[in-house]
Order: C-alpha cells, then sequence, then structure tokens
C-alpha cells in the first residue's frame, strides 16, 4: 500500500506540474498494476500511455497536451536493437535472456518497457536516458556476443497483430471469453478476477460478469494478452461464436 501511496503522489505531481506549468510531463514505464492506479488517479483526459508500439504492455504516462502546452512534444521513448554478432553461431535467444542480461547491468527496470523477440534479435523500447548505456555495455545474451545500436523502430512484421482466431462460448462476458481463449474452466476464469490478474485496458478488472467490447485489450497475468474483436454470429444452440486476436 505504501509504494502505491507512493506511485498515486507521483502520478499527481507529474500531472499538476504539466497542467499547471503548461509543459509536458513524463512517468517512467509503468506495469498494467501501475496503469491500474494511473486509470483510478487521474481523470482519462489529462494522460495519455505510450510504449513505443501499438499495445504495448509497458508503458510511460504522457501528461499534457497541444491544446494545454501550447506545442507537441515527442515522449521520451526509444527502441534499441540487440542483435547477436553471428547469427550462425547464436544462441535461441528468448525474451527471459535479453532481460536477464539487462537487469545484470543493474539497470532499472522501470527504465525498460516491451522486449520484442523476433528473428533471434531483441528489440528494446527503453527511456532515451538508458539508451546509451545499454548500446555501450549490453555486449553478451547468455554466450552469445551481441551488438547494440538505437533504430527508429522494429520491423513491421515483428509488431503487426496476430491473425484471428474463433471461439465458441456462452457469453460475451470477460470470464467467460478468458475460458474459452485458454482453454479454462468457467471457476478457474473467476479466480483469476479475485486474485486481480485481468486487466481491460490498463484498468483492473475485478468484475467477472463485465462484458468485452469491440476492440478491447484483455491481458491476463500468467497467461497472455488478447483482443476482443467482435461477436460473429449465435449458434443454434444459444452459444455465440466470437472473434479475437491473441498474442
Amino acid at each position: 500500500m505504501d509504494e502505491e501511496l507512493q506511485l498515486k503522489k507521483r502520478l499527481e505531481e507529474l500531472y499538476n506540474r504539466s497542467y499547471n506549468n503548461g509543459c509536458y510531463a513524463y512517468s517512467d514505464f509503468l506495469t498494467l498494476a501501475q496503469q491500474d492506479v494511473l486509470v483510478k488517479t487521474v481523470a482519462k483526459n489529462g494522460y495519455s500511455l505510450y510504449g513505443g508500439y501499438d499495445n504495448a504492455e509497458r508503458r510511460v504516462a504522457c501528461f499534457g497536451s497541444e491544446s494545454i502546452c501550447g506545442y507537441s512534444d515527442t515522449p521520451p521513448v526509444c527502441c534499441v536493437k540487440i542483435e547477436p554478432l553471428q547469427q550462425k553461431f547464436a544462441d535461441n535467444l528468448t525474451h527471459r535472456d535479453f532481460l536477464g542480461s539487462l537487469m545484470a547491468l543493474g539497470i532499472k527496470r522501470e527504465t525498460l518497457g516491451d522486449i520484442i523477440v523476433f528473428e533471434n534479435t531483441g528489440y528494446l523500447f527503453c527511456l532515451e536516458t538508458i539508451a546509451p548505456y545499454i548500446v555501450e555495455n549490453c555486449t553478451s545474451v547468455r554466450h552469445t556476443s551481441v551488438r547494440c545500436a538505437v533504430v527508429d523502430a522494429p520491423p513491421v512484421d515483428s509488431v503487426k497483430l496476430p491473425d484471428e482466431s474463433e471461439f465458441v462460448t456462452s457469453s460475451v462476458r470477460c470470464d467467460a471469453v478468458i475460458a474459452a481463449v485458454y482453454k479454462l474452466s468457467r471457476n478457474e476464469s473467476q479466480k483469476l478476477f479475485e486474485q486481480k490478474l485481468v486487466f481491460i485496458n490498463s484498468a483492473n478488472c475485478l468484475s467477472a460478469s463485465q462484458t468485452l467490447n469491440e476492440n478491447d485489450l484483455v491481458s491476463v497475468r500468467g497467461k497472455g494478452r488478447f483482443i476482443f474483436c467482435r461477436q460473429i454470429l449465435t449458434t443454434k444452440k444459444g452459444r455465440m461464436r466470437i472473434a479475437v486476436r491473441v498474442f
């Protein structure tokens, strides 16, 4: 609770600084739980979230707008490409491998956003202030020598939306859809809500009966994420066929 209270104060401070001084202010990268605190602390029109690409999980809270500040600004987030020197001899690198190597450098987790692994190369979103340190000091991941460089963006194919998948469920209630997507019983799905593991559009969802709307981004800690696309049809037995994009 102390950490949550400190985060609330920090977010309120950033919001007030931006609003009162007519300037932009930015947080560190926020986890889903921290984004939930943001949602409950600051009015929705008082901030935006940015993680470097659409549907990022870890994101920076951005306070300020062109209408308030009188100018536009870009969030202080950049992308670092972490690439094996010789792919032919490289280990099969995973998200955990890249993150572990970065943590071994003594880097604070809140300065790092998502890591996308594509064709055995890591694309790390991070605060601009830490990027030079990473480029200079991250020289290996597992037993693989790597080189790092700041790039404009990861490859388009690495961040494209997953194809739609279809599932049959009893309703478009969040617990029913989660049960269908992750092949859980309804009881197992409902326990996820009790454990505060379900987030919808960055807000922690405590109601298993909440109805999903088109383009809702659902994150289930320990399971994954999906976008609810739409209800396709109702079957003759009264069940619903839905379309989702599972990450």
